[in-house]
């Protein structure tokens, strides 16, 4: 089973999206979750707090999603992070790029609780 007291770092630019993916976690009973507006932003608070799952954005800027997927995985201390890519483009090449890099899964927007809790599901097992 998976363990809600798990560490979720939300990274997305958009305010109401945030604020969305932080409700849908909240719906899936996961409580410890911290906030980041952009890729450096994230950094930043991975420096404060190691997270035990990141669900990032892709387009942002000045650090995109891709960006900060690169700096995750080049990290000796988060290289092994489960990584979570979420946009709202389905574009092959997109998905190529973020796989080539190490991104655990990758979720379309728009998304229901139900979507993301099976993509949680795929990375950290059954709930």
């Amino acid at each position: 089973m998976v363990d809600k007291q798990l560490s979720i770092l939300v990274v997305e630019d958009n305010t109401t999206m945030r604020r969305i993916v932080c409700n849908l976690l909240a719906q899936l009973g996961f409580k410890n979750v911290t906030q980041a507006i952009d890729g450096g932003d994230a950094m930043n608070k991975l420096k404060e707090k190691k997270a035990d799952f990141i669900i990032s954005d892709w387009h942002m800027e000045p650090v995109t999603g891709l960006d900060l997927l690169k700096q995750v995985r080049a990290s000796a201390d988060w290289k092994n992070i489960p990584f979570l890519m979420v946009t709202a483009e389905s574009k092959p090449e997109n998905i190529m790029a973020a796989k080539q890099h190490g991104v655990s899964n990758y979720i379309i927007k728009p998304f229901s609780a139900d979507t993301l809790k099976a993509k949680m599901a795929s990375i950290l097992g059954a709930f």
